[in-house]
């Protein structure tokens, strides 16, 4: 590493795994209870680790983005953060909100709203936490040496996923109202400003990893950040089809939901071009697996099936079906579980000091975990179209569809149990590299 404090971003990312561990219980806990062994019933009922499992999703991946700019922006502003002692509190304040949060959930202390459960309360604290950590990475790039369009990119999406919270701790009597403003926090997050964190940390990766010019690779962002803003503000329309407003949203979200692959393929379309571009050959080849596998995922997760089943002539059928739960788990683990994975792959040896760069743990981690979710997304999918089948065309009651389709819930458990084996070897290697040290202040890359 190249400033000594980067190492704060390593406890963002040991935070990151901690609470993905937690995700995948919870989700087991709900894959086992679809197949008739829901023994945690009276404790952890359904819904509550529904809760629990996708709030986990948005913390673990919130924690992971903000020790990635912790790593990130030091290097690209060429200037040490302004404050690691207030970065320190900022990591704790979001690991108590995130507990605070968890235990509420169990004892029904939540809003009930789908992604935004956490209780109001919670919320202003979720603003204190996200202003201090713009505070001190604003500062530290006002401060720095050096402006880049990486950093920026990187930046502009955290500042718009902070604003963007903001219409969701709106109170409405209507449902229709709060329907609508808190598509504007949940999609316009991850099919939006997620999508240029996302972008600012695959460009850092690949200057570092391919040695390809930095000119090229900050041209192709102006390309992805058109793309998505393009795209992702007026799509957010496919969810307006059916909670009550103007017919006109269906026309608009289909047009702009059918253009938001674009973005997705420019990402992957960039990646192996900058990858094939690139003549630089980094010994971290963990990362580059990452990297490059976060771009072509989430094409085909976040893209391909995104587009598959929101235009209004499927989704009339698709809507609140398993197929979306096929599309949301392959698009989040493309476009943003990966891209965090990579960042934390590159990071740790450069942090640790020991180059541990290409393993056969970490190469099995990637392709178990990545087979493991292919296999799930799969199981969801067959699930997905004989539910919308059943309940859609032959009319079956939800609850009698649901018992008819539990069977792919034991594919899905046999798939989830590889992708839990590749995470774990994965976290096995997280805990292998070791604290940070400061004598890998003298490391060169």
């Amino acid at each position: 590493m190249k400033y000594k404090s980067q190492k704060v971003a390593y406890w963002f990312f040991a935070l990151s795994m901690l609470l993905l561990v937690l995700q995948i219980t919870y989700g087991f806990i709900m894959g086992f209870a679809r197949i008739g062994f829901d023994g945690l019933h009276e404790f952890i009922p359904f819904n509550t680790a529904r809760a629990v499992h996708t709030n986990l999703l948005v913390v673990w991946l919130l924690s992971g983005f903000m020790g990635a700019a912790y790593y990130i922006i030091p290097e690209e502003a060429q200037n040490e953060l302004v404050s690691v002692k207030l970065a320190y509190v900022q990591l704790i304040s979001l690991a108590v909100v995130g507990v605070i949060a968890i235990i509420g959930f169990h004892f029904n202390y939540w809003e009930g709203r789908k992604f935004l459960e956490i209780p109001r309360p919670l919320d202003y604290l979720v603003v204190v936490n996200v202003l201090l950590f713009l505070g001190i990475i604003l500062l530290t790039l006002f401060k720095g040496k050096r402006r880049t369009t990486t950093a920026l990119v990187l930046s502009m999406g955290l500042l718009f996923a902070a604003l963007l919270y903001l219409p969701g701790m709106l109170q409405f009597d209507s449902q229709t109202m709060d329907s609508f403003f808190r598509w504007w926090v949940v999609h316009l997050w991850v099919e939006g400003v997620w999508e240029l964190i996302m972008g600012g940390i695959l460009s850092f990766l690949l200057i570092k990893l391919t040695g390809v010019d930095r000119e090229v690779i900050e041209k192709w962002l102006y390309v992805i950040v058109g793309l998505t803003f393009l795209s992702g503000i007026l799509g957010t329309g496919h969810h307006y089809y059916y909670i009550g407003v103007n017919k006109i949203w269906i026309i608009v979200g289909g047009i702009f939901s059918a253009l938001e692959p674009l973005a997705f393929l420019a990402m992957a379309l960039f990646a192996v071009n900058m990858y094939r571009k690139g003549e630089k050959k980094h010994p971290n080849k963990i990362a580059l697996y990452w990297t490059i596998g976060s771009a072509i995922v989430s094409f085909v997760g976040a893209g391909l099936l995104g587009f598959a089943h929101t235009i209004p002539q499927t989704n009339i059928y698709t809507h609140g079906t398993l197929v979306t739960a096929m599309h949301g788990h392959l698009a989040f683990w493309g476009a943003y579980a990966m891209i965090v994975l990579a960042i934390i792959s590159y990071a740790l040896p450069n942090l640790t000091g020991r180059k541990m760069f290409d393993s056969s743990r970490g190469r099995m981690a990637f392709w178990m975990s990545n087979i493991g979710m292919v296999g799930m997304t799969v199981a969801f999918g067959v699930a997905g179209v004989a539910q919308v089948y059943l309940e859609r065309k032959m009319k079956m009651d939800f609850m009698l569809v649901q018992n008819e389709i539990s069977v792919h819930f034991i594919v899905l458990v046999t798939c989830a149990t590889l992708f839990t084996t590749g995470i774990i070897l994965y976290i096995l290697e997280f805990i292998k590299h070791g604290t940070p040290s400061d004598e890998a202040l003298e490391t060169k890359e």
